[in-house]
C-alpha cells in the first residue's frame, strides 16, 4: 500500500469485507457468539492500521471498522451475540468517537448488551487508570468486555484482575504449542485459574488440530475458536459440528478438569438468548421465530436487560397460528403469551439447574433456564436438553471411575478437588489412609474378609463425607484411601475411622492416617501434595496400633496425634522430617486427643500459620 493521504486509507474501509467466525462451546456444540474479522480487498488489515498509525488517525480507523462490523452482521440478520475488536488505545484516547458505534447499534436495532468489545494490545504505553476508566464507561453503557491476546500480548496480569472482563481470549500463539510444550500447557492452566478467580469465561483462539482441542478440553477450556471447528466465513454460521474428540466424555490418558467439586456450573452449557423488549408485539415475535427456526424461545427484558418474561416457541406458535390466533394476538403485547422466566445465576451448578427443570410443571419441563449476572441482567440461556444430556454423560463418567468395591471415586476426583482448593487460595488438609498389614489379613482370614474390611472403612468414610460437607473421599486402589477436608472437620473425620474397632476373623485391624496441611504457599498441585504425603505415611505405619500423624506448613516436624513406637519409643525418623515424642496411647474406643500446637478445631479465623 502506498503512503498517501489518510482519507484514501479510510476510503478503503468501504471496500473491507467481514468474515464471521463462531465461538463454540465444545461441551454442547452450541455457537455462543460470532466474531467479525476485517478482510480488506487486496491488502491485510495490518496494512491499514500501519498507514493510519503513521498519520496519527488509528483510532478513527479502529472505530470505523467496528461500526462497519455491526452493519455487516445486521445485513446477514444474525441474532447471535457479536464480538468486535478495538485497540486499548482507542478506549483511552478516543472514547467519544465510540458514540458512532452506539448510533449504529440503534440504527440496526441491536443493543449494547449483545456486543462484546474485544480490547486488544498493545497496552505498554497506555495509562492503566485511564484504561480502567474507559472500560468502566463502556461497561456502564451495556457493552460486554473481553481482553484479547492474553498469553502473547503485553497486557499486565494485574490489569486483568482490575478490569474483570467477561471474557479472556487465549492467544493462538499459546494454543499452537499444545499439547507437546509443557510451558504452553502451564500457561493454559494458569490463565484458567485466573479466569476462575475473576469469574471470566476463557476462550482459546486458533484451534487447528484435534490434539490441540483435546489438550484444551482436558484442561477445562470449554469455549474455543478456530479453523478446526469452523473457519471464518462470509456469512455468520447458524450450526456447528464439533469433532468427536471434543464430544468424548472420557479420555483414556487424562481426566477432564472440573472446577467445582459439586459438578460443572450452569455457565458451561450457556447459549445465546434471543432477547426482545418487554413491549414487543406478538407479530414481531412470530416474525423472529419464523425467520430463525433454530430458536427455542425468546426472552423479554426491561430497559436494564433483566429478564421479565420468556416465550416458548412451540406454545407461542400454537397460540398465534390457531383459529383466530392472529386476530386475537398479533397487535397485542407478546407478554400476554409469555411465562415467568426460570432464572439461575452464574454460581448455579448444572445439577441444581437440572433439579429445577425436573421439578417444573410438565408443560414447562423443556423450557430454557435464563442465566443472569449479579445485577440480574440476562447473560444467556441454557437449554434443558443440553443439561439433561450433559448430566447424563457426567454420571456415566463418574460411574466408570468408581471403585467397584466401595463405589467411591478414584484419585481423579481428589486431584480435581485439590486443584479447586488451591485455585481458591484455601487452607485445607489432604490425608492418606492405609490398612496396616493388609496382606496378612487376606492370607489369614481370606480375600472375602479383606474385602469386607475395605467396604467397612469405605462406609465409614462415606458416612463422614455425608455429614461433613467439606470432606471429599477417594478410594485409590487396594487398601488405600485419600481424604480432603477443611481443618475444622479433621478431628471428626479422623475419629470416624480411628475410633472404630474392626476385626477380620481373629485378626485385629488397625489403620494408619497421614495428614498434610496445605496452603497455596506450600503445595502447588496435587502431585506435590502426594509426594509430601508419602514420607508421612511411611512414618505413620511404623507406629503401633491405629495411628495418626500430621505435618503442617512451615514445619519439618511430624506431629504424632495417635499411636506409639515399639516399647513406647518413637519410630525411626522419616526422611527430611524431625520426629517428636509420641503422646500416651488413648483409650481404644475414645476420641483422639486434641491436636497439639494449638491446631484449630473451632474457629478458622484463628488460623495464621505465619502467612
Amino acid at each position: 500500500m502506498s503512503r498517501g493521504n489518510i482519507d484514501s486509507v479510510l476510503a478503503l474501509v468501504d471496500e473491507v469485507r467481514f468474515a464471521f467466525q463462531p465461538l463454540i462451546n465444545i461441551k454442547t456444540g452450541a455457537i455462543v457468539a460470532i466474531e467479525a474479522l476485517a478482510r480488506p480487498a487486496g491488502a491485510h488489515v495490518q496494512d491499514l492500521f500501519r498507514e493510519a498509525a503513521r498519520l496519527r488517525r488509528l483510532t478513527e480507523l479502529d472505530v470505523d471498522l467496528a461500526v462497519n462490523a455491526v452493519q455487516a452482521a445486521a445485513e446477514h440478520e444474525s441474532l447471535l451475540p457479536l464480538h468486535v475488536n478495538l485497540f486499548g488505545g482507542t478506549v483511552v484516547h478516543d472514547h467519544d468517537r465510540l458514540s458512532l458505534l452506539r448510533e449504529k447499534l440503534r440504527e440496526v436495532g441491536r443493543r449494547e448488551q449483545e456486543i462484546t468489545l474485544e480490547i486488544g494490545p498493545p497496552f505498554a504505553r497506555i495509562n492503566p487508570e485511564q484504561l480502567l476508566e474507559g472500560v468502566g464507561k463502556l461497561r456502564s453503557e451495556g457493552f460486554q468486555i473481553a481482553l484479547d491476546g492474553v498469553g502473547e500480548g503485553d497486557i499486565p496480569l494485574t490489569l486483568i484482575g482490575d478490569i474483570g472482563p467477561a471474557t479472556i481470549k487465549l492467544d493462538r500463539g499459546v494454543v499452537q504449542g499444545l499439547p507437546d510444550d509443557p510451558a504452553r500447557v502451564a500457561v493454559v492452566e494458569s490463565v484458567r485459574h485466573l479466569c476462575e478467580a475473576t469469574e471470566s469465561q476463557l476462550v482459546a483462539e486458533g484451534v487447528e488440530s484435534d490434539r490441540q482441542l483435546n489438550a484444551l478440553r482436558r484442561n477445562g477450556v470449554r469455549l474455543v475458536q478456530g479453523n478446526l471447528l469452523a473457519p471464518a466465513g462470509r456469512r455468520p454460521p447458524t450450526t456447528s459440528t464439533v469433532p468427536g474428540v471434543a464430544a468424548e466424555v472420557t479420555d483414556p490418558h487424562s481426566p477432564s478438569v472440573s472446577t467445582l467439586a459439586s459438578g460443572p456450573r450452569v455457565t458451561e452449557f450457556l447459549s445465546p438468548a434471543t432477547v426482545l423488549s418487554m413491549d414487543v408485539t406478538a407479530d414481531k415475535v412470530r416474525e423472529v421465530l419464523a425467520d430463525h427456526t433454530g430458536i427455542s424461545g425468546v426472552v423479554l427484558v426491561d430497559e436494564h436487560n433483566r429478564p421479565r418474561h420468556t416465550i416458548d416457541r412451540n406454545r407461542f406458535l400454537l397460540a398465534v397460528t390457531g383459529p383466530y390466533g392472529h386476530a386475537l394476538h398479533a397487535k397485542r403485547p407478546a407478554s400476554r403469551l409469555a411465562d415467568e422466566p426460570r432464572v439461575v445465576n452464574t454460581g448455579t451448578t448444572a445439577m441444581e439447574a437440572l433439579s429445577m427443570v425436573t421439578r417444573s410443571d410438565q408443560y414447562r419441563m423443556y423450557d430454557d433456564a435464563i442465566v443472569v449476572d449479579e445485577a440480574g441482567r440476562c447473560l444467556g440461556a441454557v437449554r434443558a436438553g443440553d443439561l439433561i444430556r450433559g448430566m447424563a454423560e457426567m454420571k456415566v463418567e463418574e460411574a466408570a471411575a468408581l471403585n467397584p468395591l466401595t463405589r467411591l471415586p478414584g484419585s481423579d476426583a481428589i486431584a480435581r478437588d485439590v486443584a479447586r482448593r488451591i485455585a481458591a487460595g484455601e487452607i485445607f488438609a489432604v490425608s492418606w489412609l492405609d490398612i496396616d498389614g493388609f496382606k496378612s489379613v487376606n492370607d489369614t482370614a481370606g480375600f472375602s474378609a479383606g474385602d469386607d474390611v475395605i467396604r467397612s472403612i469405605g462406609r465409614s468414610l462415606t458416612d463422614a463425607a455425608a455429614s461433613l460437607r467439606s470432606v471429599q473421599v477417594g478410594h485409590v486402589g487396594g487398601d488405600d484411601f485419600l481424604l480432603v477436608a477443611d481443618l475444622d472437620d479433621l478431628v471428626t473425620l479422623a475419629d470416624s475411622v480411628l475410633g472404630t474397632s474392626r476385626t477380620a476373623g481373629d485378626v485385629e485391624i488397625t489403620v494408619s492416617l497421614a495428614t498434610l496441611v496445605c496452603t497455596t504457599q506450600t503445595v502447588s498441585d496435587y502431585d506435590e501434595a502426594s509426594s509430601k504425603l508419602a514420607p508421612l505415611k511411611h512414618y505413620a505405619k511404623q507406629l503401633i496400633g491405629s495411628s495418626w500423624v500430621m505435618s503442617r506448613p512451615g514445619s519439618e516436624r511430624i506431629e504424632v496425634l495417635r499411636g506409639q513406637g515399639s516399647a513406647g519409643a518413637p519410630p525411626a525418623q522419616a526422611p527430611q522430617l524431625t520426629s517428636t515424642p509420641p503422646p500416651p496411647v488413648p483409650p481404644a474406643q475414645g476420641p483422639p486427643p486434641s491436636p497439639p500446637m494449638g491446631f484449630p478445631t473451632q474457629d478458622p479465623e484463628q488460623m495464621h500459620y505465619g502467612y
